[in-house]
């Protein structure tokens, strides 16, 4: 198995923090990631960029937990980690070549899927026939077995599967139990039922007996033990139901009591909404948490210390204005500035524009003259400050605006008051006039007195109320005392009955009662009118006057009482309306107070982000300090290290050399120590002299390091003896008197072997030195190595160092600045213009105006230039005009007499010129026309006749022919059917006759040839048109050569 290295192919900035995942669509292309933040990404696998984004769950709940998205990439569930809540995801636009893709894919993946299935489907509906037909058989014979077991034994199975084999032995043993004791088990089935029929029938009696001779159910009762044990069972049930419905009510109503604290009792302005009356439009105000002791004193140091910025700074330009000899006429003026100020007690305000301040705060009449100017915030303190600051203004914004809304919430509560007010007037006359019409009567809604929804109605309590039997006796008591009380009452009561009776219950007719006043009809109106006397008929004729009066009196009472419905309609109406509009234009103060709002949040948020940022420079210098200050203190250690062992170095060398200089000196001088022997003796002596012994080899150190790893280093002292002691015992064997030469003296030899002896052991010594010192020289370099590495590493601090520095400069001096800006008429989306201003520069707009001043000037001479030579283009062109239009001129005339001297004369007016007697010829033939026309007349109209009467013929014999045509239908259509069985018949044989395409090729042929003769008799008779029209246009057309 090999290692394999995964390399990064491309990367992209997320934009995304906190821990994420990643997930594949099922096309492969599509690559989704979410992270804590709560954002789900959608990016192209190859080029990774976002072509979806949606934010679905918040950063606070710890974001998106796990996502899901279907095979068709329409749909799309995501599932949040602590907010407890599933988002449900569609695409708005869902088309393109994106869409395309995983469509065809799921399409292709449907089909294949369906088709498997299908193949599946087809497979297991034709294999279980085999199984069936095997276990029939088996099956028989266990359901004849089995005939005499009872309901409770166990069901054979149909076909049998491969068990292990301690179950088949335990299906068995199970099988013989059953079969040993079913005849046993039947019995007490038996009896169990017999009993309890019995029993059935002894409660049935007890049923029909009476009161007193009846048994209670529970003497019915077999076993009242086990009774008693089931009732204490359900007791403790309940108990325990009881119990975890309890707590399970305590922990609610805690739990509701901390989303009381947090959200209603902690809250200074409580939140609230405002409803028009006719219009679905609904203004919330700002709820708001009273500011802690913590919060204000921050704010009182804040302000004192902006006050005292302020005079200073007013210090110094009056000791500034004095040096330049101004101060009297400065102080005039601040004089009349601060007597101003008092007279008008307004508001201070800052002097920067809106555009530069960042916000719309001033419109709401906060003063923001304390803000420090967003282009001197460089310093921690100014930035912390100016945050204070602007919550501050955040807080007196949404103060403002809640005090506007509580004087709109004041007036809605005026205004539903007086419209109650007038719907008491309303429902009066309403009842006068016997209308069925609805009053409207606006009430306030759970949003706008949200304090409601924590009092609990009676109303809203669904569950029955469970009432004690004394309870409902008590109040039935009550209830019997009272109406008999009120009937005492009543029939004591003789002037109320006779008030009743005699005056309708009033003492006083009212205007309002005329409409229901009726004028009694006198007793004689019963009679017939042949029986009235006259003074019946003059009683008749007061009662018809009194009742047209009556009515008269009803109407005018009617039509006020319309007309003051009316009007009182019209005010609810008017001032309903006016409330609406009111709150129109608070909606709209809500919409800018948020703007202003969110605009002060951005501020904090990009000051925010720029102290955490310089925070994190701050932290990032701090460790690189601390870095170097330790590298700085290693590179000392490491310098004096290299400076000790170069010392020990040279010191180790020269004794080297002096060894090497002795051993080198020996060698010289052994053929003069030896030159009293012969020349022979002497060779051979010098080369025993150079003859060392064989001994066996030391390990490396790399053997030695891996053998031993604790053991003596190849250069240690210990391992130099060993070595040396092993040569010393070589240099004995050498030593050794069968070795010497033949024919030398001992004494020589003796001496010959204490001078090698001294050679090898200076030998000895040197190679130890020269071991040493190259011990000594790796050391030293690897010393010289550190400290190189480590001059290395300190320069690369100082280089980070020092851009570090340069970039905390640059982002104290570059400052995110919020700047106003008017909206375009043509917004254009995100995605079609890419705004990149990392290159931009802030310029004072002075410079701008005073450059687009200088454009303008230059523009309006260029302009000017521009007409002057517009114009003389334009007198050019003229003079060319009026110059062509004279050629043309002069073309036309000449064009003329050129037609003049051709024209040609026809007969007409040669005739009109030469007769004298033109009109009277004119008449003769107008005459001679008018006869030829009557005679055309005669015989069209007996054309006509003819044809009227071949017409009649013609009907005749087209009526025969459709009775014809009929019957050759009829015969058609079964020579149809015919014709469709022999083919029919020709197919199902497989072969045609050869006959019928015979035939249809020459019906074929034919048709082909007629169309062509059509073809070549409409072509001739086209040709023939234009050879006539040829000839006459020939013929029309004589050329005159005349020269001019």
């Amino acid at each position: 198995m090999g290692i394999y290295i995964l390399k990064p192919y491309k990367k992209v900035q997320s934009r995304q923090y906190g821990p994420g995942m990643l997930y594949l669509s099922s096309h492969g292309l599509w690559l989704i990631t979410i992270a804590k933040c709560g954002i789900l990404c959608i990016r192209d696998v190859y080029t990774l960029e976002t072509f979806a984004r949606c934010r679905s769950h918040s950063h606070q709940g710890h974001g998106i937990q796990s996502m899901r998205i279907s095979m068709d990439g329409q749909n799309i569930l995501v599932n949040g980690r602590d907010d407890g809540t599933l988002v449900y995801l569609k695409w708005k636009r869902f088309g393109g070549l994106l869409a395309s893709e995983i469509l065809d894919y799921y399409q292709k993946l449907l089909i294949s899927l369906s088709s498997t299935m299908g193949e599946e489907n087809d497979y297991l509906s034709t294999t279980p026939k085999v199984c069936i037909d095997l276990g029939s058989d088996s099956e028989h014979t266990k359901q004849k077995a089995s005939i005499d077991s009872s309901q409770d034994e166990l069901v054979p199975t149909d076909v049998k599967k491969e068990i292990p084999w301690i179950q088949q032995k335990s299906q068995e043993a199970i099988k013989k139990e059953v079969n040993l004791f079913s005849k046993k088990r039947k019995e007490i089935k038996e009896g169990i039922k017999s009993l309890s029929k019995t029993i059935l029938n002894m409660m049935e009696e007890n049923d029909k007996l009476e009161n007193i001779a009846k048994l209670d159910q529970q003497e019915f009762g077999l076993d009242l033990e086990e009774l008693e044990r089931l009732h204490d069972e359900s007791q403790e049930e309940v108990a325990k139901m009881i119990k975890d419905v309890e707590m399970h009510n305590l922990a609610k109503s805690y739990l509701a009591e901390l989303i009381k604290e947090e959200c209603w009792n902690s809250m200074a302005v409580k939140g609230r909404a405002l409803k028009c009356f006719h219009i679905p439009c609904v203004v919330e105000n700002f709820p708001m948490k009273a500011r802690t002791v913590e919060e204000l004193k921050e704010l009182e140091r804040v302000l004192q210390q902006k006050k005292i910025e302020a005079e200073c700074l007013k210090l110094r330009k009056e000791i500034v204005e004095a040096q330049s000899g101004v101060i009297l006429v400065k102080k005039r003026h601040e004089e009349d500035d601060e007597e101003e100020e008092e007279e008008d007690k307004t508001v201070k305000c800052s002097n920067l524009p809106n555009y530069l301040l960042g916000s719309l705060s001033t419109d709401f009449g906060v003063d923001t003259s304390l803000l420090s100017s967003q282009l001197q915030l460089h310093s921690r303190e100014e930035k912390i400050n100016q945050i204070i600051l602007l919550k501050d203004i955040i807080y007196k914004v949404k103060t403002a605006f809640n005090n506007e809304f509580d004087a709109a919430y004041k007036q809605k509560e005026f205004e539903i008051t007086r419209v109650k007010e007038r719907n008491v007037r309303i429902r009066e006359i309403i009842v006068d006039l016997e209308l069925e019409e609805a009053v409207w009567q606006p009430e306030f809604e759970d949003c706008e007195k949200p304090e409601r929804t924590l009092v609990v109605q009676d109303e809203e309590i669904t569950a029955h109320k469970h009432v004690m039997p004394w309870h409902k006796a008590r109040e039935e008591l009550i209830v019997n005392r009272e109406t008999e009380r009120w009937l005492l009452i009543q029939g004591a009561n003789t002037r109320l009955r006779a008030l009743m009776d005699m005056m309708g219950g009033v003492l006083e007719v009212k205007k309002e009662d005329i409409l229901r006043m009726v004028i009694p009809q006198p007793a004689f109106m019963a009679k017939p009118d042949a029986v009235w006397t006259e003074e019946e008929r003059k009683q008749f004729k007061d009662y018809e006057k009194k009742v047209k009066e009556l009515n008269e009196e009803r109407d005018k009472y009617r039509k006020s009482l319309e007309a003051e419905l009316k009007k009182l309609q019209n005010s609810i109406q008017e001032s309903t309306q006016a409330f609406d509009e009111h709150l129109k234009r608070l909606f709209e103060r809500r919409v800018k107070a948020e703007l202003v709002t969110n605009q002060e949040e951005l501020k904090i948020s990009n000051l925010a982000f720029s102290l955490l940022l310089d925070e994190e420079l701050s932290s990032r210098e701090k460790f690189l300090n601390n870095y170097l200050t330790r590298k700085q203190l290693e590179k000392s250690q490491t310098s004096e290290a290299v400076r000790k062992s170069r010392e020990d170095l040279d010191v180790y060398k020269e004794h080297y050399d002096n060894l090497l200089a002795e051993d080198k000196v020996m060698d010289r001088s052994f053929k003069k120590e030896f030159s009293e022997i012969p020349g022979h003796q002497v060779d051979i002596l010098y080369k025993l002299f150079k003859r060392r012994p064989r001994i066996s080899k030391q390990k490396t150190h790399s053997e030695t390091t891996s053998a031993v790893p604790f053991g003596e280093l190849p250069g240690s002292g210990k391992l130099s003896k060993d070595a040396f002691a092993q040569l010393m015992k070589a240099m004995d064997e050498l030593d050794n008197i069968s070795n010497m030469p033949e024919g030398l003296n001992p004494l020589v030899w003796n001496h010959f072997c204490m001078t090698r002896r001294a050679k090898v052991e200076n030998e000895q010594k040197v190679k130890q030195k020269a071991a040493d010192l190259l011990e000594m020289a790796t050391f030293l370099r690897k010393r010289v190595e550190e400290e190189e590495k480590v001059q290395q590493e300190i320069e690369r601090v100082f280089h980070e160092l020092i851009l570090l520095q340069e970039e905390k400069v640059r982002f104290q001096l570059n400052l995110t600045i919020q700047i106003l800006l008017k909206q375009g008429q043509v917004e254009l989306e995100n995605f079609q213009l890419v705004l990149e201003y990392s290159d931009a520069i802030l310029i004072n707009r002075n410079i701008i105006e005073d450059l687009n001043s200088v454009i303008r000037t230059q523009g309006q001479k260029k302009i000017a230039s521009m007409m002057e030579t517009k114009d003389v283009h334009k007198r050019i062109l003229q003079i060319e005009w009026e110059h062509k239009k004279m050629e043309m001129e002069r073309e036309d005339l000449n064009q003329k007499a050129w037609d003049i001297q051709m024209l040609f004369f026809s007969r007409d007016r040669q005739k009109y010129l030469n007769e004298p007697n033109y009109e009277a010829l004119i008449s003769i033939q107008i005459g001679i026309m008018e006869q030829t026309i009557a005679v055309l007349d005669k015989t069209h109209k007996k054309n006509v006749e003819n044809c009227k009467k071949l017409l009649k013929k013609l009907g005749k014999f087209s009526n025969q022919k459709d009775i014809a045509n009929y019957t050759l239908s009829c015969n058609l259509r079964e020579e149809l059917v015919a014709v469709s069985e022999r083919k029919d018949i020709c197919n199902a044989m497989g072969s045609k006759l050869t006959c019928e395409k015979i035939v249809k090729e020459r019906y074929e042929n034919m048709m082909q040839q007629q169309k062509l003769t059509h073809i070549s008799k409409q072509q001739a008779e086209q040709i023939s048109i234009l050879q006539t029209e040829v000839e006459r246009l020939r013929m029309k057309t004589f050329p005159a050569l005349v020269q001019m």
